[in-house]
């Protein structure tokens, strides 16, 4: 079995080689050549923690996964991350585990990858400014994404703590994003500016007034993915022109604006427009005008961590970096 630890992934595998994979991996799943099991989420609600329990098989690449998360928002107190995950690929022919790796820097580099290409698809093609609401660790995969796909020239930061949006913008410095970033403690006027919002939160309540969108305004929502949880407000999901997901099945169990949103009234699931697979396949279109408001929904599925996992697995096997173990 390969060993694949977090410097080895973030050395060999970068947001291009993501974008690729899942594009790939999307056509797949179209196609009918992916199983996708739903997930299996145990709560430990006395720390406000989460583990899910993610399978996925890709049957045409003869390979087989399952991704073990925990998500614990109190770890950071201890000195330890908020998300920790491994992923377990074993090949389909032989029932070999081929590879084991860490989890948490492919799991924000995926999603961050799915905004990249839910923007490239939605987002207008003159989109400058970019605001992004809430700065924890997903956040920072969301502007990489943005970044591969569109010609930001401003970066606004919204934090509840803004010494953390501080901190997020001089570690895009550090990383060396150049784009001028600035931190804002007026969401509304962070959102009456934007092109583009990424919201990356753990908010049970919306992070924004959807009266503030501006029209022609391109949303990504990755942090909320409990029925408990809600990033946007039913005033988005009215003004949106389109609405396009990740995964159906996956946002009517766990995207918690959209079903409140359903339950209230306001908006039903009939109302999605797409997955994210037949905009990027062609069977149905992106933005068509550029005032049209677009809001992308993404809770995450196994298969789309099985698509990073297999690429990372296929370039380390190439480098001979891994570290190979009897078990």
């Amino acid at each position: 079995m390969l060993i694949i630890n977090e410097q080895q992934i973030q050395k060999t595998y970068k947001m291009a080689d993501a974008i690729q994979d899942l594009k790939a991996i999307l056509a797949a799943n179209l196609q009918g050549k992916i199983d996708n099991p739903h997930r299996t989420v145990l709560d430990f609600p006395e720390r406000q923690a989460s583990a899910l329990y993610m399978p996925s098989a890709d049957r045409a690449g003869r390979i087989a996964g399952v991704k073990v998360v925990t998500i614990f928002p109190e770890n950071p107190a201890q000195g330890k991350p908020t998300t920790q995950g491994m992923i377990l690929l074993t090949d389909a022919d032989n029932g070999e585990h081929a590879a084991l790796m860490t989890a948490s820097y492919l799991t924000r580099l995926r999603t961050g990858a799915l905004s990249a290409i839910a923007t490239d698809r939605l987002a207008r093609a003159d989109s400058r400014t970019l605001t992004v609401i809430g700065t924890g660790a997903m956040a920072f995969e969301q502007v990489l994404g943005v970044l591969e796909v569109r010609s930001i020239e401003r970066i606004i930061l919204v934090n509840r703590t803004p010494e953390k949006a501080e901190a997020f913008g001089r570690k895009l410095t550090a990383f060396g994003v150049a784009v001028p970033w600035e931190v804002e403690t007026d969401v509304s006027k962070a959102v009456r500016a934007a092109d583009i919002i990424c919201c990356a939160t753990r908010s049970n309540e919306p992070v924004f007034a959807g009266a503030d969108l501006q029209p022609g305004t391109h949303i990504n929502g990755v942090g909320s993915y409990l029925p408990s949880m809600r990033e946007v407000d039913e005033a988005t999901l009215a003004k949106a022109d389109k609405i396009i997901v990740d995964d159906l099945e996956g946002v009517k169990n766990e995207a918690g604006e959209l079903i409140h949103g359903a339950q209230s009234g306001v908006w039903s699931f009939g109302d999605v427009h797409a997955e994210l697979a037949e905009v990027v396949e062609g069977q149905k279109p992106g933005r068509e005008e550029d005032n049209e408001i677009t809001f992308f929904k993404s809770v995450g599925a196994a298969f789309f961590d099985l698509a990073v996992a297999q690429g990372v697995y296929a370039k380390v096997r190439a480098d001979g970096t891994g570290i190979e173990v009897e078990m």
